[in-house]
């Protein structure tokens, strides 16, 4: 959600579940409008809203140079003092994986994960033992959240986003938004993350892929089926995409026009009863 129209975006995704008080809407259009200068930034978006147990994590991203590649994710508690968060790197993921439950809204909190393996004892029989406890700061469970939430959630509407000759991801100065029947079918939309499904498929299905706009993984492909659940509202004037793995995702796109966005507002806990959902 681009920090720049953030007001009148926010007040179109009410029906979708995403509100935020006067007073946090205002906070946020300004700090985010200074935090555009202070960074240097191109373009600012709001990622979202983690919410927590004593307080919530209002999270923004900032574009430098290309697109997809250079981003830098900072979060707050009162949507004025933004702190810069680490980037993540499939260590970092698997390591906030491990702190089990609900964000509580201090990045300084420890979570403690207690690692059981079996070992064989003196008489050979075989006993769980518990290792030494692994200390994970809340601020890395952040990480590892966000970072899956954007594989899985982060998506564009198809040529909205362009690869130029030097593999640098751009943003689109032609596209003029999905026409209605395009933002009604699955494969208009595509993941916004570097790509793991195209480089894996034979050679004559991407023969005939536009290079400069089919270079990323279309969402109707993803694994489980049916994790996403798409909406017209206000007829055909505004679409949303739900997905169900992480329940306050929402993407939303005004057919005809270059206006969409993704906002996250939710728990940051993934849903493991998607199985039995689908």
């Amino acid at each position: 959600m681009d920090c720049d129209t953030l007001l009148n975006d926010v007040e179109s995704l009410g029906s979708a579940g995403v509100v935020l008080s006067t007073e946090q809407k205002v906070l946020l259009q300004t700090s985010l409008t200074l935090l555009k200068e202070q960074y240097k930034f191109r373009r600012v978006f709001f990622w979202g809203k983690i919410l927590g147990i004593k307080d919530d994590y209002f999270l923004a991203q900032g574009v430098e140079n290309d697109e997809l590649k250079d981003r830098k994710t900072l979060y707050s508690n009162d949507c004025v003092n933004w702190k810069l968060l680490p980037p993540s790197s499939e260590d970092a993921i698997a390591k906030g994986n491990l702190a089990a439950g609900r964000f509580t809204g201090d990045p300084s909190f420890v979570f403690e994960y207690i690692e059981m393996k079996k070992v064989i004892g003196d008489e050979g029989e075989v006993r769980d033992e518990a290792q030494p406890p692994v200390a994970i700061k809340e601020e890395e469970k952040l990480v590892a959240t966000i970072a899956q939430i954007d594989q899985d959630c982060a998506i564009v509407p198809r040529a909205a986003y362009n690869l130029t000759a030097t593999g640098k991801v751009v943003q689109s100065r032609t596209f003029e938004g999905l026409r209605g029947d395009e933002a009604a079918k699955l494969h208009s939309y595509l993941h916004f993350r570097v790509p793991k499904v195209l480089p894996r498929k034979p050679l004559v299905e991407r023969i005939n892929l536009e290079k400069a706009i089919d270079f990323l993984d279309p969402i109707d492909e993803d694994v489980p089926k049916g994790a996403w659940s798409l909406q017209f509202e206000r007829g055909n004037g505004l679409v949303y995409l739900k997905n169900l793995l992480w329940p306050g995702s929402v993407f939303y796109h005004v057919p005809g026009t270059s206006k969409h966005g993704h906002v996250y507002v939710g728990l940051g806990q993934l849903n493991i009863d998607i199985p039995f959902m689908i």
